[in-house]
């Protein structure tokens, strides 16, 4: 197994086609997520720059040699443009069954060390999602409840309302929450926020955010007691 490069000062990687090629390779043999420089994206696009700016410095030559340089020098742009995509294909369908086995588990001791920044923004809003349907779905059918997702609570406010002002005048500053009795048993739901509501019977008194008071209104699942 060739040794991937390094630099002398620090343990980071040192990009190049070779190394590139050598961080696919044990993404692929290797089932846990590998760990990489967290400026590796970063880095990477520098090197794919550097290589663009010498292909365009052989374009003004017409020696036979610059020729073959350039077309050594694309040809390995383009091939480590796949080796990119391979690999970030690779290390996507991980952190999905990662954030499935956290959604599924609740498992505090999912291993996010190799993640990079951006991928661990990926892993936090897929197991949000998931942990969002989960509740939705599953949890109302086992308790015996039709499912119940965040977007049959939640819509988005008509286009109208967010342009209702006119002239100088300011606009209305509306309130942040409202204050319901329930009028119908509304199973446990989760905000767009992922924050969870619920579950209410009826009778319950509860102050919501504003946009989903109003839609339980609507819906004749709540009514609103006055101000908050």
């Amino acid at each position: 197994m060739g040794k991937m490069a390094q630099d002398s000062e620090s343990n980071d990687i040192v990009i190049t086609y070779e190394t590139l090629f050598e961080i696919l390779r044990n993404e692929k043999s290797r089932s846990e997520l590998q760990e990489l420089p967290s400026t590796f994206f970063f880095d990477v696009v520098n090197y794919l720059a550097e290589k663009q700016k010498i292909i365009e410095q052989d374009d003004g030559k017409s020696d036979v040699f610059a020729s073959a340089e350039r077309d050594k020098n694309q040809i390995q742009v383009g091939n480590t443009k796949r080796i990119l995509r391979e690999l970030y294909e690779r290390r996507e369908t991980k952190i999905i069954n990662m954030a499935l086995s956290k959604s599924r588990t609740a498992s505090s001791l999912t291993d996010l060390s190799h993640l990079l920044r951006e991928e661990k923004e990926l892993f936090n809003l897929l197991v949000g999602n998931l942990d969002r349907f989960r509740i939705g779905i599953l949890l109302n059918i086992v308790r015996g409840l039709n499912p119940l997702l965040v977007s049959e609570i939640v819509g988005e406010k008509p286009a109208e309302t967010k342009e209702k002002s006119s002239g100088n005048k300011e606009p209305e500053k509306e309130k942040e929450t409202k204050l319901l009795r329930f009028l119908k048993p509304v199973p446990k739901f989760v905000g767009k926020e992922l924050e969870t509501y619920g579950p209410f019977d009826v009778e319950d008194v509860a102050s919501l955010p504003i946009e989903i008071a109003d839609v339980l209104v609507q819906k004749g699942r709540a009514e609103e007691m006055g101000e908050s």
